[in-house]
């Protein structure tokens, strides 16, 4: 038997019911999944900001040129 989270509505405490943690449940798992597909698309926008400051450098752009073009 698995123990469900508790849960306040109110003035009342009590465990949750089977419904209410299967929504709770997805409701975490999909918070995960957002998180890590966030964590990804950071990681994507990092390499390739990487491969194109390296690719400007090929090109012979000084860093101080580099740094002028790319700042936010």
């Amino acid at each position: 038997m698995t123990t469900k989270p508790f849960i306040q509505i109110g003035e009342e405490v009590r465990e949750m019911t089977d419904a209410e943690y299967a929504q709770w449940q997805l409701d975490s798992n999909t918070a995960k999944t957002n998180a890590t597909a966030q964590e990804q698309l950071e990681l994507d926008i990092a390499k390739q900001r990487a491969s194109a400051l390296t690719k400007l450098e090929a090109l012979g752009l000084t860093a101080a040129e580099i740094l002028a073009i790319t700042k936010q």
